[in-house]
């Protein structure tokens, strides 16, 4: 390719902030960017802009925020960008017209190792099942949700108490640069496609579907490292959930004591001063941050300090 390619960014969250960043610093040809529409939010509910537009503000990018992604008017506005390619980072689901009229396509930045952790939420499902190793994909979209051909992948490890939090800001940094690399091997024509049908061949496909409420409670019958991977695979949000005393609290930071408890499984075990932990069925849960319903997130010393165990 003689030119670079006019390219559109869509995206909404700041984990989409840092793909665009790396496109404008690379100097590619961003002609447009397209986000979500401002939404109330916060005290007062005024309306908030998403991270991806007060970024496109900044850089002076043309904007676009459709209401509906099917709109003859949105198609229309982003027809007149002329884009050889569309980029999407963390948006919605894209209709088939929007995605396929480019004539380079549609490229998605995807946070598995494709056809793996196909789904909403590929960084907590990979850590609640215990993986030690996920990665990030770029793929041309294609009709079915996260199926289309693979461009690039690229690898990054899971530490035994990495939250998905801390794997989010990591996938955020390798996928912008995975972005860049993608593009300038698309605009080199360097890049071999793979069928994710090939390489799927042989292997058990796990999925990351949407976590919904009852994902987040913990069950205390399980080994203890399934229940640590639980909490960390949801922390910092949504948070997963038990009980205290019978009032609802959020779990996140814990680490494992190997050791045989007394207690039955989900008994909390505390000397109301400098430690507490759940017992598990082969080893205790020791806690480092909780949160009461309604409160904030605190370090389990503050927990500690203001408890009082019910007689």
């Amino acid at each position: 390719m003689d030119k670079k390619p006019r390219i559109v960014f869509m995206g909404t969250p700041a984990f989409a902030v840092a793909s665009l960043q790396a496109l404008i610093t690379a100097n590619m040809n961003v002609v447009g960017v397209v986000t979500a529409p401002d939404k109330p939010g916060g005290r007062g509910m005024q309306l908030q802009q998403s991270a991806v537009k007060q970024f496109a503000l900044t850089h002076n990018l043309p904007l676009l925020q459709p209401e509906k992604l099917k709109s003859s008017d949105f198609f229309e506005a982003l027809s007149a960008w002329k884009p050889d390619l569309q980029v999407v980072v963390a948006f919605r689901m894209l209709p088939e017209k929007i995605w396929s009229f480019p004539p380079m396509g549609t490229l998605n930045v995807h946070g598995s190792l494709l056809p793996q952790y196909r789904g909403a939420a590929p960084i907590n499902w990979a850590i609640i099942n215990g993986e030690n190793e996920t990665g990030v994909t770029t793929f041309q979209l294609q009709h079915a949700i996260d199926t289309g051909d693979i461009l690039l992948q690229d690898r990054i490890a899971i530490t035994p108490n990495m939250t998905a939090g801390e794997l989010h800001d990591n996938m955020m940094v390798v996928g912008a640069h995975l972005l860049v690399k993608t593009l300038q091997g698309l605009i080199d024509n360097n890049i071999q496609s793979v069928p994710q049908s090939k390489a799927a061949e042989g292997i058990e496909i796990k999925h990351a579907p949407k976590i919904f409420t009852q994902d987040c409670e913990i069950n205390w019958q399980l080994p203890v490292e399934k229940i640590h991977n639980h909490i960390r695979g949801l922390a910092p949000f949504p948070g997963a959930i038990t009980k205290v005393d019978g009032k609802i609290v959020k779990l996140y930071g814990t680490n494992i004591t190997q050791e045989i408890p007394s207690e039955l499984p989900g008994t909390f075990v505390t000397d109301g001063k400098t430690y507490a932990k759940f017992a598990c069925k082969n080893g205790y849960l020791n806690l480092n941050d909780i949160q009461w319903e309604g409160k904030k997130r605190m370090p389990i010393s503050d927990f500690l300090r203001g408890y009082r165990k019910p007689i």
